[in-house]
């Protein structure tokens, strides 16, 4: 049983990374739009982590499936998933209705409400649990380098 948990948190959280790092890779202006929407992040450094992030998520992807350095892996994703909810929660309480464009788009939408919010951090707290998962049961079959 601990094999299907660890192999389903780590390839799950691998498509996970692939398809929201892939997404904003193709399409870099609304990904800068996205991350300029949460005004945290100077607008100095907006095109550094707007093409960064991205990236860092597909190399996380990349690891995950190949099943290279699992732990250290799960440790940096479950970090970033922290500070997505972090900043998700920070947007919240600001009162900024943004669409967060984890999955692309994003900026801002006047139909995002506190249910949206919910529903974020619920998404993002279950990627977190993935991450755990994989920390604490990593799937070493399959794995190049675990």
């Amino acid at each position: 049983m601990k094999d299907v948990l660890g192999a389903i948190a780590r390839f799950g959280l691998a498509i996970v990374w692939l398809v929201s790092g892939g997404i904003k890779l193709m399409d870099p202006l609304a990904s800068r739009q996205a991350v300029q929407a949460f005004e945290i992040i100077p607008r100095d450094y907006l095109q550094a982590v707007s093409v960064g992030l991205p990236a860092l998520e597909v190399i996380l992807g990349l690891l995950l499936l190949f099943g290279i350095f699992l732990r250290p892996t799960a440790i940096v994703s479950g970090v970033l998933m922290g500070i997505f909810i972090a900043a998700i929660i920070s947007v919240w309480a600001r009162g900024l209705q943004i669409d967060c464009g984890c999955f692309g788009g994003g900026g801002y939408n006047p139909e995002v409400g506190p249910a949206t919010y919910l529903t974020e951090i619920a998404r993002d707290a279950g990627f977190l649990l993935l991450a755990v998962i994989v920390y604490w049961r990593p799937f070493r079959r399959l794995a190049i380098a675990p």
